[in-house]
């Protein structure tokens, strides 16, 4: 299984931006992916889950209202539309999956499969 998450950059405060996390080497739809961040000096958190299969989502309270998780079925692609960018989403923003049946997955110890993260930067 290989992921390669992309995408990120540096916005200003209520600015947007879209992650991609191209998944391949999964035998079926059958599985979930997690977006993950981690800002400097504090621990990696979970942002949003896909249960692909079931197209199940699931957001972090911050995230809720903000970000939107989704899939390219064509592409097997799935993308972190982030809106209202704020200073403190500022983060290493990584992408997981792991074989989960229908099920959704909140923590980072639920996933195998890790991409390399990707910077956002939100600052004016």
């Amino acid at each position: 299984v290989q992921l390669q998450a992309f995408g990120g950059g540096l916005v200003r405060p209520g600015g947007s931006l879209r992650l991609s996390c191209a998944a391949s080497g999964f035998e079926s739809d059958y599985y979930a992916i997690g977006w993950f961040r981690q800002a400097p000096g504090k621990g990696r958190e979970g942002v949003a889950c896909l249960a692909v299969n079931a197209g199940r989502t699931y957001y972090t309270d911050f995230a809720k209202d903000r970000f939107t998780i989704s899939r390219d079925n064509a592409k097997n692609t799935v993308y972190l539309q982030m809106n209202s960018l704020k200073p403190e989403d500022t983060a290493v923003y990584y992408c997981a999956a792991d074989a989960k049946g229908d099920k959704i997955a909140t923590l980072a110890l639920d996933y195998h499969y890790w991409g390399r993260g990707t910077l956002v930067t939100v600052s004016s």
